[in-house]
């Protein structure tokens, strides 16, 4: 697994249309439901996997634009070295924009959430978490925060293609860290 940077989400309790009861809320990597801490991209402040290398950098860009971090919960990530692509059922390297500098500094202190799996079709930003944004969370066992139980789980959903036609692009499985902000 590679450190792949922070995020600060604000996060939604399970929508009522996601038919998973053992769901309570969504620490999906996605900013589909629960939304990241602001629309961060054009500050230009993010790493080249499009997330932050340091809680601070987060910290700094919320000060210097105004933005409330209160009721944000901070995320550390870690992905796959590959991403599966249901086209051609391999998996394939993937690398961070080169343009941006990637200098992740990883937390001395991390809470295991899960694993989730995420779309990429552009090869940016994470798009879509079928698990919650395709209610594929009512098919397959989840945790309490709509995320899979292990790394062995998300590859045995991607190969045998539960994930298939949900959302385009490949998919990258991710750790979920909950932290303390420091």
């Amino acid at each position: 697994m590679i450190p792949v940077g922070y995020m600060a989400k604000r996060i939604s309790a399970r929508p009522q249309w996601l038919n998973a009861g053992r769901v309570h809320d969504l620490y999906s990597v996605s900013n589909c439901i629960s939304k990241d801490f602001t629309d961060y991209i054009g500050h230009w402040k993010h790493n080249g996997y499009w997330f932050f290398d340091t809680p601070a950098t987060i910290r700094d860009l919320a000060k210097d634009n105004g933005i409330d971090l209160i009721g944000t919960t901070l995320f550390f990530y870690e992905a796959h070295d590959r991403q599966f692509d249901d086209t051609t059922g391999q998996w394939v390297a993937f690398e961070p924009e080169r343009a941006f500098t990637t200098q992740v500094t990883v937390p001395h202190r991390k809470i295991l959430q899960g694993f989730d799996v995420v779309t990429f079709s552009v090869g940016t930003s994470a798009e879509c978490s079928p698990l919650s944004c395709n209610a594929l969370a009512a098919e397959v066992e989840t945790n309490a925060h709509c995320l899979l139980a292990s790394l062995d789980q998300a590859q045995q959903l991607l190969e045998g293609g539960v994930f298939k036609n949900t959302e385009p692009g490949p998919c990258r499985i991710f750790v979920v860290y909950s932290l303390d902000w420091p």
